[in-house]
């Protein structure tokens, strides 16, 4: 098979589903440009500050991307290229990207807050502090599951963290002189982004080689890393977005903009041959052994085709600077989409080039395996070498791309996981409401699962993400109770919540019974308190449904 052709054909989907199917989403919905938003209604230059569309994309975008996109797909290849790129391609157009432009319009017309307090609106109290519960635990997992990536790429090429923490210090000077200077953001970015991309080779004459410089071990570089980056969660989570979040993720949108474009050129110049199994089977022997199709496939794949994380940052952080209803659609559904196309650009790199299945499972499960995202930015950059760019230079800037959006879902994770963590703790207690007090719960809580055994941080990808697909179960049923009570048809919600539903539940299942099984009984433990807390809010959807479908046909 040709890559080219593959992601021609799912260019033209994608195309497809945003002119015609996020446009019937939003009329169904009821999208109105003239309303007020809670960033101009409610701004007080902390968290709600209405952003210009661009910033707000490329902020959205950054913090949805991150490397879910590249891990899980490139992961799931074990199951053969062709079952994901249809996931990819079918899951976002018709699931993950109606998920993330209705919750996020959701969030927009209930005062910015996020979508466990829309929860409540619907499910009342109960149901509310259950879901802020479960969403808090799956965000303490995306910060420690992306942190751990993060510190891994750190070691990997110690030029990229050089240019990382050059890039977090240029992003705060950025938002000082566009908030504060009032400097224009198009002037900016002309000085800002240059510099970005000057970053890739001045960090190669500053590496900052924890192996070398401390004489730590692989493993104690890497764990260091993560205790570096926790520390600076803490601050990016308790500082105004301004200085920070908006930013950084505006200029690492240039970032990821540049890095598809290489891509999508690459491929199209390479038209690399796809050597990797289409179909390996409905168990195929994979990671951790043989594994079942479903529900491994899609929870593996996670966040290139559906992702209840994306729930929380649209309505945590990008519904607070949302300017217009107008720009939902493009921020949300077109985000999504371009997060899948990142996804299908990963499957087609590694199925092109690893020779065959058998190379490509030695390189991700064998004794000397590689990170999933040093596959990416191998693939890529490889794909780069056609279009004639150095394969080292090539190689470091997808590498320093990559590393950019880790740490913004780290970040980002953390921040919202504090705004989760104040949802749920009574007003009166003041040192519990805290930011402070919130924040390093959360990185206290993440620091125990990255500083645990290797199995638990094995672990951590599969657990993640089925709690990630369960979080996007809950918040698709709230979105069908949502239509159900406004008189609207629902069959755009209720179907994908039902699979999503099967999906989820089955594979959290599995890892209570193989983390049992094996005496990782934190990770046992995690996935039976999540899946009992999704179950319960599950349940108390499907309760409060019933009654709003039996009153629709008693005033029929």
């Amino acid at each position: 098979m040709n890559g080219a052709i593959l992601l021609v054909a799912a260019l033209a989907v994608f195309v497809l589903g945003y002119v015609f199917y996020s446009k019937r989403a939003g009329k169904l919905i009821g999208i109105d440009p003239s309303r007020p938003t809670p960033a101009n209604a409610q701004r007080d230059d902390v968290d709600y500050v209405p952003a210009h569309p661009m910033v707000l994309f490329g902020h959205h975008f950054a913090a949805i991307a991150g490397a879910g996109p590249i891990v899980g797909p490139v992961l799931a290849v074990q199951f053969g290229w062709a079952c994901v790129a249809l996931w990819i391609v079918l899951g976002c157009v018709f699931i993950g990207a109606v998920h993330d432009m209705i919750t996020l319009f959701l969030s927009v017309r209930h005062r910015g807050e996020s979508i466990g307090s829309v929860i409540g609106d619907m499910l009342g109290k109960t149901g509310k502090i259950l879901f802020l519960l479960f969403s808090w635990s799956a965000l303490i997992l995306v910060v420690a599951v992306f942190a751990s990536q993060v510190a891994e790429t750190f070691v990997l090429d110690p030029a990229i963290a050089s240019a990382s923490l050059l890039f977090i210090i240029e992003a705060i000077v950025f938002g000082l002189c566009v908030y504060r200077l009032k400097v224009p953001v198009g002037l900016a970015s002309l000085v800002a982004v240059p510099v970005m991309f000057a970053f890739v080779w001045i960090g190669n004459f500053i590496p900052i080689d924890l192996m070398a410089i401390f004489g730590l071990s692989r493993e104690g570089a890497q764990l260091a890393w993560c205790a570096v980056i926790l520390v600076y969660c803490y601050f990016a989570s308790t500082c105004p977005v301004w200085i920070l979040l908006q930013p950084r993720d505006y200029l690492n949108a240039y970032l990821l903009y540049v890095m598809m474009a290489l891509g999508i050129l690459g491929v199209l110049v390479a038209q690399p041959t796809l050597h990797t199994a289409a179909f390996a089977g409905w168990r195929p022997e994979g990671l951790g052994g043989a594994a079942p199709l479903f529900p491994i496939l899609f929870v593996t794949v996670a966040c290139g085709a559906c992702s209840g994380f994306h729930s929380l940052v649209a309505s945590g952080t990008t519904s607070k600077q949302t300017a217009s209803e107008g720009h939902i659609r493009s921020v949300a559904y077109g985000g999504m989409l371009l997060e899948g196309l990142l996804a299908l650009i990963g499957v087609i790199g590694v199925a092109a080039f690893y020779g065959n299945q058998g190379a490509y499972l030695e390189a991700i499960a064998g004794p000397d395996k590689i990170s999933p995202v040093a596959m990416f930015a191998n693939s890529v950059a490889a794909f780069c070498v056609k279009l004639g760019l150095p394969i080292g230079i090539a190689k470091n800037f997808m590498l320093l791309a990559l590393s950019a959006f880790l740490m913004t879902s780290v970040d980002a994770g953390t921040r919202l996981a504090r705004f989760s963590w104040q949802e749920l703790m009574p007003k009166r207690v003041k040192v519990l409401q805290n930011m402070h007090s919130g924040t390093l719960l959360v990185c206290g809580l993440a620091a125990a699962f990255l500083f645990g055994s290797a199995a638990v941080r094995n672990s951590l990808w599969t657990l993640f993400a089925s709690a990630n697909q369960l979080l996007a179960t809950l918040t698709l049923t709230t979105m069908t109770i949502w239509l159900l009570k406004n008189g609207k048809s629902c069959w755009m919600t209720a179907i994908p919540a039902c699979f999503m539903m099967a999906v989820s539940s089955w594979a959290l299942c599995l890892k209570v019974q193989t983390g049992f099984g094996s005496g990782n009984y934190l990770v046992g433990g995690t996935a039976l308190f999540l899946l009992a807390l999704g179950l319960v809010v599950m349940a108390l959807a499907i309760k409060e449904g019933a009654k709003c479908t039996g009153s629709s046909l008693r005033s029929s």
